[in-house]
């Protein structure tokens, strides 16, 4: 009996070395295979290093656009081509050249603004108002007529023309076309119209095309910041997409998946909790990795970049300094954040098997 448990204690401790595992334990992956020329470089999150790995380049970061800051323009709507204008002119002249006898005013309505900004006015001819305010217009009218009219008074409206428009595409509960009313129109103005955006939306990313070129930024970067909400002009288009980077989390995490970007910046702290928290049994804390390559252009022998395009960063999440430096290290998109198994854990199976044995061979022994 004693050879039987012997045996079978041989044995186990032989498959030690192949018991199946949810992950990889550090050493595992960090034990260089070359050590003549590894094949990446390890760098360990700490108060001290965080300077550093701040002024590395970027990575993983999908197509980037500018941004168009807000501009201050005048109140009210500005004209441009297509618009339309309703004029009134009084004149309490008896011999006026404008009303009739026993009138006191002539009513223009419907004048349309032309490719070349201009409206026609009898006695003035073409007067050009696209980019001028309705109050400007009406000044400017005035001043003209007071050569040839001096009683004259100008009363006058601007309406949007259907090319004075902006375009909402998706992402909104109203998308669709909507009147520039106001010199100050911007992208919040124009979100607010379409109903707000759609809640289940992922951090709500912003594109604005104009003239044929593409900016973006973060909703929330806009309602941080009033200096980014954009004023819109005519042929706008404004869409909101959800944020598609991403990070990968395997091992023994509470989620292994392809997990999205809920905000702008997500530290190494809030990927943990992104991740479901690390699992209580199988994970080792003290082993978070986190895998990122670097264009080749980036490796530097200077600080200013890692040593090799291939880079790990390990945190330990077990120290006060692991802790707060996981908190201010940034995850890139598409990085890989994995979480390595304890060694323990093995030893707790190889201990488990071992009882499990024991007690096998204990009712072998009892039945003989």
């Amino acid at each position: 009996m004693k050879i039987l448990k012997l045996t079978l204690c041989c044995l186990l401790l032989a498959a030690c070395t192949t018991l199946p595992r949810g992950a990889a334990v550090q050493k595992e992956i960090l034990q260089p295979r070359d050590k003549t020329a590894p094949a990446f470089a390890v760098y360990s999150v700490t108060k001290d290093f965080l300077p550093t790995v701040r002024n590395w380049p970027r990575t993983g970061t999908h197509k980037t656009f500018g941004w168009l800051k807000h501009r201050h323009a005048s109140s009210g709507p500005i004209a441009a081509p297509n618009d339309r204008i309703n004029l009134v002119i009084w004149d309490s002249e008896d011999n006026s050249l404008l009303t009739s006898p026993g009138q006191k005013s002539v009513s223009m309505p419907n004048l349309r603004i032309s490719q070349s900004g201009n409206i026609f006015i009898p006695y003035l001819g073409q007067v050009h108002v696209s980019g001028d305010s309705e109050s400007a217009i009406r000044s400017k009218i005035q001043r003209m007529l007071e050569a040839t009219i001096p009683s004259a008074q100008v009363q006058l409206q601007l309406v949007p023309g259907n090319r004075n428009m902006v375009d909402l595409v998706g992402g909104t509960n109203k998308p669709g076309s909507y009147p520039i009313t106001d010199a100050h129109f911007t992208v919040l103005n124009l979100i607010s119209q379409g109903g707000g955006v759609n809640p289940g939306l992922r951090n709500p990313q912003v594109k604005l095309q104009r003239r044929g070129r593409t900016y973006a930024k973060s909703l929330q970067s806009l309602y941080d910041s009033p200096a980014l909400d954009s004023v819109l002009l005519r042929g706008d288009k404004v869409i909101l997409e959800p944020d598609n980077r991403y990070f990968l989390a395997l091992g023994a995490t509470g989620n292994e998946n392809l997990i999205y970007f809920t905000k702008d910046t997500i530290s190494a702290l809030d990927a943990m909790s992104l991740v479901g928290g690390i699992s209580d049994h199988r994970a080792n804390p003290a082993g978070i990795l986190i895998l990122r390559q670097y264009p080749q252009k980036a490796v530097r022998t200077d600080n200013r970049g890692p040593d090799n395009a291939r880079t790990v960063f390990t945190l330990d999440l077990t120290t006060a300094d692991g802790l707060f430096s996981a908190g201010q290290f940034r995850i890139n998109p598409n990085d890989t954040v994995f979480v390595t198994e304890s060694p323990l854990n093995n030893t707790r199976t190889v201990l488990s098997l071992i009882g499990s044995v024991f007690g096998l061979a204990s009712a072998v022994s009892n039945l003989n």
